[in-house]
């Protein structure tokens, strides 16, 4: 017998709730159902009494508005009644006849309010009244009162019910957090494969596009690209010797004409001013003039600076420049045949180039090193994808423990006890 009371008041510990990932929502909306059913079923006498207090309520107050004065009672008292009366029962009923909502915290909200003006009107024209409707207005303390009652009734189960609302809110909040980190797993998981794919691709063209250039550069026909080449640099040799040739004597021939320049300059000759700065700009130019304009602007340019030489105003320093104004003729002939050579050899080596680019090999070469560069920037940005991709799996797969373990904690805060939470797959997600 003592055995059997002894089983029987020991204290049993609550079973342990074992709940999958995948079950967490619909458990928590069944957690939601229950807490709203008990706050119907807890809330359902409360609103009854309220309503059914109201109207008692209004019922005593159209009963003071039909009431005759008691002939006692003093006429000034009498007076402040007739006087308040009327507003106290416009602003009761007024605040009474309102329709109450339907649902719980409508209804709740609109019978606080209620619970407001009727206190505001009794202490305010309602305590006029006091002298005059002693027991009625008693009536109406009481009628208060009791909805004031059924009020904190509605209160309790309703803050335990938004406490409860509160809490499976919060936790399909964490759910919903580790959802879409599965989902955002899932995809990064996918995205990574596919980046892998497409780095084996590139590595492996690119693999491809360095043995064919191996290849080609063995072709039989590279002797000929070969050859072809070393014509071009032979013929731009010949052509940068020209070049320099004539920028030799073009300074040279220009250094004296920025002194006529200077010199006219000074006397305001603006006539062979011009002329001169045209001259010297022709010779500075990168590329060879055009002759018949350079010799136009010789034969005016040179017997102006001879003028200034034969003065004294220009002072010959060296002897290239005293070889090209001894004899102009000469000079302007050799620059002219040097431009004409110098155009010449840009046309060859122009086609000469054209000819070796167009070669089929190095047309397929160029095709090859050009798609190559581009693989290779590709390939680079797609390593970045995937090291990027691996940076934000790593930081977000490191918030799940502590997700989880808050996610456990508030299922165990809502049922009061130990849960332990699994993974869809074999093993927990949380010891």
């Amino acid at each position: 017998m003592y055995k059997f009371i002894k089983d029987l008041l020991k204290r049993k510990e609550p079973e342990r709730i074992i709940l999958t990932f995948n079950a967490v929502p619909a458990w928590l909306d069944e957690r939601e159902n229950s807490a709203r059913i008990s706050l119907e079923t807890e809330t359902t006498l409360p609103i009854q009494n309220i309503r059914n207090a109201t109207a008692q309520l209004q019922h005593i107050i159209n009963g003071i508005a039909d009431a005759e004065h008691d002939p006692a009672i003093h006429p000034k008292l009498k007076s402040i009644a007739k006087n308040s009366l009327p507003q106290f029962v416009k602003a009761m009923n007024a605040s009474l006849s309102k329709e109450f909502p339907e649902d719980i915290e409508g209804f709740y909200s609109s019978s606080v309010e209620c619970v407001k003006t009727c206190l505001n009107s009794t202490r305010g024209q309602g305590r006029y009244l006091q002298a005059v409707f002693p027991d009625e207005m008693k009536a109406v303390k009481n009628g208060i009162d009791a909805i004031g009652r059924e009020l904190n009734i509605i209160t309790r189960s309703l803050g335990r019910y938004q406490n409860q609302k509160a809490q499976t809110s919060t936790a399909r909040s964490l759910h919903n957090a580790l959802y879409d980190i599965k989902v955002d797993t899932k995809k990064s998981l996918e995205k990574d494969t596919r980046i892998t794919t497409r780095i084996s691709e590139i590595t492996n063209r690119i693999g491809c596009i360095e043995k064919e250039l191996i290849d080609l550069l063995s072709d039989t026909r590279m002797k000929e690209v070969n050859e072809k080449k070393i014509l071009l640099s032979e013929m731009e040799k010949e052509r940068d010797e020209q070049i320099r040739s004539y920028t030799a004597l073009s300074m040279t021939a220009s250094h004296v004409f920025r002194k006529a320049e200077k010199i006219a300059t000074k006397r305001k000759i603006s006539a062979e001013i011009s002329n001169l700065r045209h001259t010297i700009d022709l010779l500075s130019d990168h590329t060879a003039p055009d002759t018949k304009e350079l010799a136009s602007a010789l034969a005016i340019a040179f017997p102006v600076a001879q003028r200034m030489i034969d003065t004294g105003e220009i002072v010959l320093k060296n002897k290239e420049e005293r070889a090209i104004f001894s004899d102009t003729k000469k000079f302007s002939n050799d620059i002219f045949a040097i431009c004409t050579d110098i155009t010449t050899q840009e046309m060859s080596c122009k086609s000469a180039t054209e000819d070796l680019v167009s070669h089929p090999v190095l047309t397929k070469i160029n095709a090859l090193e050009r798609e190559k560069t581009q693989l290779l920037s590709m390939l680079g940005k797609e390593h970045q994808s995937k090291k990027d991709l691996a940076e934000w799996s790593e930081k977000t797969l490191a918030k799940i423990p502590a997700i989880t373990d808050e996610l456990n904690k508030k299922i165990e805060e809502i049922v009061g006890g130990s849960v332990q939470l699994l993974t869809d797959d074999p093993g927990p997600v949380r010891g």
